[in-house]
Parts: structure tokens; C-alpha cells; sequence
């Protein structure tokens, strides 16, 4: 099974350094870094941040692992890193997964 994995950032540099250290250790096959305005809950009151979402394409085997490696990299004491299932996709896309993955 493939997985999308969402995790917000603080700004482009963390989530630039997450997103290679990832692909370096062939956790994910891509990464997506865009900026984004989040509103959220936070110790009692609204926040409103402006922060950088990374969207990685990868197997769900390898979520866990991820999930380690990104909270020694991350600058939050709490970061949004989420699995979402890949229902379907193109043959050819989640066979490139395959191969750029460990």
C-alpha cells in the first residue's frame, strides 16, 4: 500500500531539510514543500501562523520509520506529520515508488 504523508513545518528551511533527509535515506520516493496560513489550537487559544506543508509519496511500511526521523529533525515539540492512503494511482506513479524507496 502507498501512502501520501502530510507534515507541516515552521518555514521552508526545516521543511527543506526534512524533505532531504528523507529522500536521502530512501524513505520517500518525492516531496512537495508549499507555503501555507494555518489556524490551529495551541496551549488554550487560537493561533494563526504562516508555515510550510511538505507532502511526501511513499509506502506505508516505511510511515513509522519516517515518523522517528522527522521528530529528531523537527523544530515543533508537536508536529503534524499524518499517513493518508493512496487508494488508487497510476500504475506506472506507485511502481516509481517502488523503485526510489527502500
Amino acid at each position: 500500500m502507498y501512502v501520501l504523508v502530510y507534515i507541516t513545518a515552521s518555514n521552508h528551511e526545516v521543511a527543506k531539510k526534512i524533505a532531504s533527509h528523507l529522500l536521502e535515506s530512501k524513505l520517500v520516493a518525492c516531496a512537495n514543500i508549499f507555503p501555507i496560513e494555518s489556524m490551529y489550537w495551541w496551549r488554550g487559544k487560537i493561533e494563526n501562523d504562516n508555515e510550510v506543508a511538505i507532502i511526501l509519496k511513499t509506502k506505508e511500511k516505511l510511515v513509522k520509520k519516517i515518523i522517528e526521523e522527522v521528530k529528531k529533525l523537527h523544530s515543533y515539540t508537536n508536529p503534524c506529520i499524518i499517513a493518508i492512503p493512496i487508494i488508487h494511482g497510476s500504475e506506472e506513479f506507485l511502481k516509481w515508488i517502488d523503485e526510489e524507496t527502500i
